[in-house]
């Protein structure tokens, strides 16, 4: 055989092997066709005894505001899917959880500016109890199996208390995180000073997670928005 033609012979061979074991590797991570969805997002809501009218209102104003704000629209188009998916939940004690807001895709800013107006205009719809942390992240872990298919989970828990009803929270914690779940809080500090302490010894917990701590309720506002936009941006921003 001429040695031009065992060449092509031998090269063919190696292309055929070297396409047979392409086929076998995995399809490289951040593919936008893995998942419908860059985030699925449970927003938990503290709406127990110590969350007065004011409060409350506080928290949907500055829920509002941030996903209407440019800052989250940028965080939302920078992701490989450019969607996220959101679910609202209030919740007080072991007994008191609601869904206030359904699992809705983001895909734009008019999607993103329609769920701002939902969240001004949410009422509070659950009676006020004591603080369940632990009850308020066992529902929120649940309802992840009627999101859209998403690379990251993350529960975002606003408080300004600790876990005083229902289980201890530190073990729910763990079984949540070992579902691929991250946990991150947002603590208002005007009753406990030292709750971002607290959440990150035990609530806080996941891939990349984080305790961003407001003062009191008036910077809960600034607050929020920081925290929406690491957590759509994903694990690495601050």
């Amino acid at each position: 055989m001429p040695a031009g033609r065992r060449f092509r012979n031998v090269a063919c061979w190696l292309a055929g092997i070297a396409l047979s074991f392409g086929l076998l590797l995995p399809l490289p991570a951040g593919r936008a066709d893995d998942y419908d969805v860059d985030l699925a997002l449970v927003l938990a809501i503290d709406c127990s005894f110590s969350v007065d009218a004011h409060e409350f209102a506080v928290q949907m104003r500055g829920l509002g505001q941030a996903f209407r704000s440019d800052a989250v629209k940028r965080a939302i188009a920078q992701g490989v899917r450019q969607r996220i998916a959101v679910t609202a939940v209030q919740w007080s004690d072991d007994r008191n959880q609601k869904i206030v807001v359904p699992w809705t895709v983001i895909s734009g800013a008019a999607d993103a500016d329609e769920l701002g107006q939902i969240f001004m205009h949410t009422p509070r719809q659950l009676t006020e109890g004591g603080t369940s942390l632990s009850m308020a992240l066992t529902f929120s872990s649940a309802l992840f199996a009627a999101a859209p298919s998403a690379e990251r989970l993350v529960i975002d828990v606003s408080t300004d208390g600790r876990n005083n009803s229902g289980p201890p929270v530190s073990p729910v914690r763990d079984r949540v995180v070992a579902q691929r779940v991250t946990i991150n809080g947002l603590t208002i500090l005007n009753e406990w000073p030292t709750l971002n302490t607290y959440f990150e010894s035990n609530v806080a917990g996941g891939p990349g997670h984080f305790v961003i701590p407001a003062n009191d309720y008036d910077a809960y506002g600034e607050a929020i928005l920081r925290k929406l936009v690491r957590e759509i941006t994903g694990p690495g921003i601050t």
